[in-house]
């Protein structure tokens, strides 16, 4: 038996736009891992970095746990670890240093550790998981079992999908995106999250507590900037009762107001997404819960079916009011899609919220007035705004690395900047985004609103949008490097 610390990086007080919005969730990916090596019989404690003041915390953790490995899994549930944000790297090669001066043995896995590797073994780590990384580990974990000095080169010998060093040479055989684990069953370790703390930020910043589960891992999509280190186009689904009785048990053991379902793609068929409803009056485990979804998934039985399941809220991934833009994305779903499931799921009393990306490879200015067009007519409930990163492994990452510069990251959530030449600098598209979200909570405040109120709300907002349309030019990156026309953007990527 093995005593393991199994800890993540991502610090939401390293991420100050996510500290201030102040809905931290578990790290889900994390603790199911913790769950897994526990059933594997080893003693397992948990350094969970999202409330954590900082890498001095998971010093002290170290010295309460006095671990022989530890295993920093980062939350692939998590979104933002998808980006290599700045911050939350050097977090973790903090962690790997701090680790190996105690002794421990040190394994990392991540999406950027699985994207770059190189960083996390030149700050110590021994090995690196590239994707999921569930079947190297267990074997990993046995042989440090049964030898405790294991050297690197014998420890990692015969695995594929590992990164290690050894005689200061990179060694890694990559074996491509595998289908979710099957060991990753039951239970997280919920018993190791401090739950309350987790109440107290909810609390005192919304008035409300969310916790998170997912009923499924990966995507079948194929959004060509869309990166998946970890499942690559994998999808695998939960039962419905399974994941009934998952929510039951969250609902009957810690009493969140809400669960978000951190699922890539939630439900996809309308037939589960019916059982899992029916599981959940059966049982009388539903919470109200926000999921993500697509547009064309949101067929009139599907809106019904969610709603009788109990989602609140449903994010989809509009992305843009410009149909060339989606087409260019490879994003499958039209923008009359977006207006119809906007419309079927506020009918069904269930909010509908769209994640807009601007900046987009050819995206012009008729592109992003599209796009304000588009949330005008449609009303979401909520957007959320972000300009296109360009993830390590996608396509879209092909066609524009030779445009990037000195930065290629992120420091955090917040930084919101251009990191290839778009049409425009990353000053234009942050009042873009400006605009849209006035525009949004402007809709939001009809009622008790006096008519003349709205009509010079709407005025003032109609002369920024003017103001800025009228030095836009201003804002264009004059280049002969700028992207080609979209038409060509899409005949690259066929």
């Amino acid at each position: 038996m093995l005593k393991i610390l199994v800890g993540h990086a991502y610090y939401l007080k390293y991420d100050r736009k996510q500290w201030e919005r102040g809905k931290p969730y578990p790290p889900l990916a994390t603790i199911q891992v913790a769950a897994l090596l526990r059933q594997l019989g080893h003693e397992v404690a948990l350094f969970d970095a999202m409330l954590a003041e900082g890498t001095e915390d998971f010093v002290a953790s170290l010295h309460d746990a006095r671990p022989d490995l530890v295993v920093l899994y980062e939350d692939n549930f998590n979104f933002l670890t998808k980006m290599c944000l700045g911050r939350m790297r050097e977090a973790a090669c903090r962690m790997i240093a701090e680790a190996l001066g105690t002794g421990a043995r040190v394994i990392v896995a991540g999406s950027d550790a699985s994207d770059h590797p190189e960083a996390f073994l030149a700050a110590g780590a021994e090995v690196v998981l590239i994707g999921e990384g569930i079947a190297a580990l267990a074997e990993l974990i046995g042989r440090l079992e049964h030898a405790p000095g294991v050297a690197i080169p014998d420890w990692v010998a015969g695995l594929a999908g590992v990164a290690a060093q050894t005689d200061g040479q990179l060694q890694l055989t990559r074996i491509g995106a595998l289908p979710p684990d099957p060991r990753l069953v039951g239970h997280p370790a919920w018993d190791l999250i401090d739950v309350e703390r987790y109440r107290s930020v909810w609390y005192e910043r919304h008035g409300y507590f969310s916790l998170n589960m997912a009923a499924s891992r990966g995507c079948p999509f194929r959004c060509n900037w869309c990166a998946k280190p970890i499942w690559g186009n994998h999808y695998m689904q939960r039962t419905p009762a399974d994941v009934a009785a998952e929510m039951s048990f969250l609902k009957h053991s810690f009493q969140p107001d809400r669960i978000w379902m951190a699922d890539d793609i939630f439900g996809f068929r309308v037939d589960w997404v019916t059982a899992f409803g029916e599981h959940l009056r059966a049982t009388d485990g539903a919470v109200p819960f926000t999921i993500q979804t697509r547009a064309d998934l949101i067929s009139e039985r599907m809106a019904e079916a969610l709603a009788q399941a109990g989602c609140a809220e449903a994010w989809l991934g509009a992305e843009s009011g410009s149909q060339r833009v989606l087409d260019a994305m490879n994003k499958g779903t039209r923008v009359a899609e977006l207006i119809v499931a906007r419309e079927r799921l506020g009918r069904h009393g269930i909010r509908a919220c769209f994640f807009i990306q601007l900046g987009y490879l050819g995206e012009q200015l008729a592109d992003l007035l599209a796009t304000r067009d588009l949330v005008a007519q449609a009303a979401p409930d909520d957007i959320g705004v972000s300009v296109s990163y360009p993830l390590p492994g996608t396509r879209f990452y092909e066609l524009v690395k030779a445009q990037l510069g000195r930065k290629t990251h992120w420091r955090d959530s917040g930084d919101l900047a251009m990191m290839f030449r778009g049409a425009y600098d990353s000053e234009f598209y942050r009042s873009v985004r400006d605009l849209l979200h006035e525009q949004v909570a402007l809709q939001q405040t009809k009622a008790g609103t006096s008519p003349e109120s709205r009509r010079a709300a709407c005025a003032a907002l109609d002369a920024r949008w003017d103001a800025l349309i009228a030095c836009e030019d201003a804002h264009r990156n004059h280049d002969a490097t700028l992207p080609p026309a979209p038409r060509q953007i899409a005949l690259q990527m066929r």
